[in-house]
């Protein structure tokens, strides 16, 4: 499987993280983020978006529109944006292509492959729901960071472990990094 990981500027950058950990031992790993993410990954989590890079079976500079996600002929299974913007989200839902990750999302939808939004915002106005339902309307899968506590989490980490879960779970890829309802 080839998965297209697009980190944009919002609070979150460990969902991202953990998403590429996960992803680098299951599936071949597309990466770009804006310029945007790269300071925050490293104001978060002091990571530099290199180290990310080395988890990636490819890094595409978010304006660097050759990129061969920017293409429908070229095959990837699935595109997940964690975290997403509201920038970017609104971008996404006016058909606004205008870096990588606007592209490379508009390409997903367009060819019928699978779109996963995290979006990372709160609390949310009417144009952002609007936004969100648009995507929804158009195939994407809306997929807020909104952790379940039925599996007693003790740490900021199994929060992230149990959206990461979600998102591996959407892109049918198995998983066990946070209790199931009934298995607790």
């Amino acid at each position: 499987m080839k998965i297209v990981v697009a980190i944009t500027g919002a609070s979150g950058s460990a969902y991202a993280v953990r998403l590429i950990e996960e992803l680098n031992e299951k599936a071949e790993v597309i990466l770009v983020a804006s310029e945007p993410a790269k300071e925050i990954l490293t104001a978060e989590l002091d990571i530099p978006f290199t180290e990310l890079e080395e988890l990636a079976s490819e890094s595409y500079d978010n304006d660097y529109m050759a990129a061969s996600i920017c293409s429908g002929s070229a095959p990837f299974d699935a595109m997940v944006v964690v975290p997403c913007s509201m920038n970017t989200l609104g971008k996404l839902a006016s058909g606004i292509a205008d870096n990588v990750i606007a592209r490379a999302g508009s390409v997903a939808l367009k060819e019928g492959r699978r779109l996963i939004i995290v979006p990372r915002e709160t609390p949310l106005n009417t144009i952002q729901i609007e936004n969100m339902l648009k995507m929804s309307n158009a195939g994407a899968v809306i997929l807020p960071p909104m952790p379940g506590f039925y599996g007693r989490p003790e740490t900021a980490m199994d929060l992230v472990e149990f959206v990461v879960g979600r998102i591996l779970d959407q892109l049918g890829i198995g998983n066990e990094l946070a209790p199931r309802w009934g298995e607790t």
